[in-house]
């Protein structure tokens, strides 16, 4: 299969066959995360590989309902590392001051990206599957902690990877013609936009597990992974709150408006606890 191929059919996987990532696939990923783009050539970039199953499982534990981080054999986090960076330059009789300045986070965490979305696809190419788990920030202080991490290294991204015992079928997405934009940028008209929505999202089904299954995944999946209770939570806060469409499922109940204009303070509060000071007052 070509690259572009590839690229379409990938599909964020969560349910794994118990079957290791041999050790020259894993170098193979990490050498190619490491042939990533990255600003200037600095590489601002750590990964901790997490393969024991003591280990994943408290990931798991710290990162809660996550299964996959658990039963993946094989979970990378990826850093955001300025202690390497501050480290050389204190060597080298120079200032490095990038855990202050906000222009550096924003190149450090495209650059950590950058080498994670490298080695997801790199890993299709293997036969491999993978996720992201993006809660790592807001429970960085636990994982510092367990794994060692020092002051000026953070855990940005999570990946959980392994051989796919399923993988979703079909993932709604917007049209092409909806995110691309010639030489201009347009913005859509109000019925544009509710129609480029509903072509993604089809009709609201009330029934809440043929939802899931189209638009949340994860919440079936993690149903029959040993964190039973995921559905039935949504159903009620779906009643609870009347859901009636998909953004309001989406903005009431998978990412709450306010909720996460809340969380704010307490990812800084994180940032500052790994020594990253580049968000102001």
């Amino acid at each position: 299969m070509d690259l572009y191929g590839l690229l379409m059919k990938r599909r964020s996987v969560r349910n794994f066959e118990d079957k290791p990532v041999p050790e020259d696939v894993i170098d193979k990923l990490v050498n190619a995360a490491n042939n990533a783009p990255t600003a200037c050539n600095i590489q601002p970039l750590s990964i901790v590989l997490v393969q024991g199953d003591e280990r994943r499982a408290k990931l798991a534990e710290i990162v809660k309902r996550q299964p996959w981080l658990k039963n993946a054999p094989l979970a990378m986090i990826f850093c955001l590392d300025f202690w390497r960076l501050k480290k050389w330059a204190e060597l080298s009789g120079v200032a490095f001051r990038g855990n202050d300045a906000f222009s550096h986070f924003l190149l450090g965490y495209a650059d950590v990206m950058c080498a994670a979305q490298t080695v997801a696809i790199l890993a299709e190419s293997f036969g491999l599957g993978s996720v992201y788990v993006g809660r790592a920030p807001y429970v960085a202080d636990d994982v510092r902690e367990y794994f060692g991490m020092p002051a000026y290294v953070f855990p940005l991204m999570l990946l959980c990877l392994g051989y796919p015992k399923t993988v979703p079928r079909n993932v709604p997405k917007l049209r092409p013609g909806v995110i691309s934009h010639r030489e201009r940028y347009r913005p859509l008209s109000d019925d544009e936009v509710r129609n480029a929505f509903d072509a993604k999202y089809g009709s609201f089904d009330e029934n809440a597990r043929r939802y899931f299954e189209r638009v949340l995944v994860e919440a079936v999946e993690a149903d029959g992974q040993g964190e039973a209770g995921w559905l039935e939570r949504y159903r009620e806060r779906m009643t609870e709150l009347a859901v009636k469409n998909h953004a309001d499922f989406i903005f009431k109940i998978r990412y709450p408006a306010d909720l996460m204009v809340e969380d704010n303070a307490e990812a800084i509060d994180k940032f500052r606890n790994a020594g990253f000071d580049c968000f102001g007052s």
